[in-house]
């Protein structure tokens, strides 16, 4: 009996032992285990961040230039903001050339627009030819106005419209104001052309020409023109510029598009309700 008592030690002694080795070895692989999934999550969480697409965002851009000629304020000048997009290069180039190249079609003087390849360029040509007139004729000379406002008037995931807002004046009885709207596929930044907006935009034409007759009071089976409007070849057209509003789409007509600068600017307004059977996209 008492012989038995160290050999009974013994086995408790190791089978303690043995219990600690076994719990100090699942405790290393419970740590092991538990800082491997962290580390997946956080990989995946970085995966996750790096594979997120990337986004069109937009910042205001402002460029003026003044005359240094000495006169009465206003003196000439040029102003222009517009919305400068960034995040997708490809899309933001796209959506910047055409914004640039739609002001440069604005902002100049003479019969047609000048070469200019950056903002800067495009109000310095403006400013050097009334400076070039005002120091031939200075008796004559009259202030100069140029300005332009864009803003994003409209967007959602498949179109992105920016709105031009613009007044020049180079001299004569009055200035010429207008709005103009660019169009942009939302991820390419690609122009949209109607093509791309209607399905078939040869009736949505005939849609809205019935939509233009009744809200300016032009017979059916007249000429488009019996009213003194000015379309040409007396064939009424969809206007150089629609915007996508809250409520339907506006078909805006700047002056001289449709009728006499006197008339002003000509417009109707689609609701939705009326216009989605020939939309493709909005």
């Amino acid at each position: 009996m008492f012989n038995g008592i160290p050999h009974f030690y013994k086995t408790i002694t190791l089978y303690l032992f043995m219990k600690y080795c076994l719990t100090l070895i699942l405790s290393v692989l419970l740590l092991t285990s538990c800082k491997k999934d962290k580390e997946e999550t956080i990989a995946e969480d970085a995966a996750t961040t790096t594979q997120k697409p990337a986004a069109l965002a937009f910042a205001d851009k402002v460029y003026s230039k003044k005359t240094t000629l000495p006169g009465p304020e206003p003196r000439t000048y040029v102003d222009i903001s517009v919305p400068d997009a960034t995040g997708i290069p490809v899309a933001s180039d796209s959506i910047n050339n055409k914004i640039f190249r739609t002001v440069r079609s604005i902002v100049y003087f003479g019969e047609k627009p000048t070469d200019a390849t950056s903002y800067q360029e495009l109000m310095s040509s403006f400013i050097e030819s009334y400076d070039e007139l005002a120091k031939k004729f200075p008796k004559d000379a009259m202030a100069w106005e140029a300005k332009v406002k864009g803003t994003i008037d409209y967007k959602t995931d498949s179109i992105i419209e920016i709105k031009l807002h613009h007044y020049t004046f180079t001299g004569g009885a009055h200035g010429y104001e207008g709005d103009r709207s660019l169009l942009f596929n939302a991820k390419t930044g690609r122009s949209l052309k109607y093509s791309d907006i209607f399905k078939d935009e040869k009736a949505f034409t005939a849609f809205a020409e019935k939509k233009f007759r009744a809200k300016y009071k032009i017979p059916a089976g007249k000429n488009i023109n019996a009213t003194g409007l000015m379309f040409l070849d007396d064939v009424f057209v969809l206007p150089q510029n629609i915007f996508f509003k809250e409520n339907g789409i506006l078909l805006y007509y700047n002056a001289y598009e449709a009728a006499a600068y006197a008339e002003q600017q000509k417009e109707v307004l689609i609701p939705y309700s009326e216009a989605d059977a020939f939309l493709k996209m909005k």
